[in-house]
């Protein structure tokens, strides 16, 4: 019998400063069986530095057709395409094909950069591609604060991202790499 996904209610209470964006989103999430809680967290930090009306969680992990997180204009071309962890290069390639944007979110410390040293000359040709890495501590206290009923205030200034909630307030300053 395979294991089901289990579900997540989340609201988000964004308020970024940085692109002049002010919402509300409440969602339902699944995590996928395979998916620890810090990817989980990972992919509501992604959705919140880029929120908009028509971004949205696809079948992730469920697929490999779709990514992470997408958003689509209303004549369903992809406008941007989000990405966690470390991909193959081949599906970033694919991705920046199919998408006029691409977002790669990394996180987990030390494989990255070793992922980053082998990948580089490849992801440089790759113009509509862009790598952020965010802290292992930080991913790791933000994956702490996952319960499968979460409410955020969700902050965003000059660059720093605070997520807090009634359980704590993780701060995450998000690096781009190989700029």
């Amino acid at each position: 019998m395979a294991l089901k996904a289990t579900i997540f209610k989340v609201t988000l209470n964004i308020a970024d400063m940085d692109r002049h964006y002010y919402a509300d989103h409440q969602m339902t999430l699944a995590r996928h069986p395979s998916e620890n809680d810090e990817r989980m967290m990972v992919r509501l930090l992604a959705f919140a530095l880029n929120a908009s009306e028509r971004l949205e969680f696809t079948r992730g992990l469920s697929s490999s057709d779709e990514p992470d997180l997408w958003q689509k204009s209303l004549s369903d071309e992809i406008e941007l395409w989000i990405e966690l962890g470390l991909p193959d290069e081949s599906r970033l390639r694919k991705a920046g094909s199919r998408s006029k944007q691409v977002k790669l979110y990394t996180y987990g410390g030390r494989s990255v950069s070793l992922w980053w040293e082998k990948n580089q000359a490849k992801l440089a040709r790759f113009r509509n591609l862009s790598c952020v890495n965010f802290d292992p501590e930080a991913t790791e206290q933000l994956a702490g604060l996952a319960q499968r009923a979460m409410n955020f205030q969700v902050t965003i200034q000059d660059g720093e991202v605070t997520f807090s909630n009634e359980h704590g307030l993780v701060a995450l300053m998000p690096r781009t790499i190989g700029a």
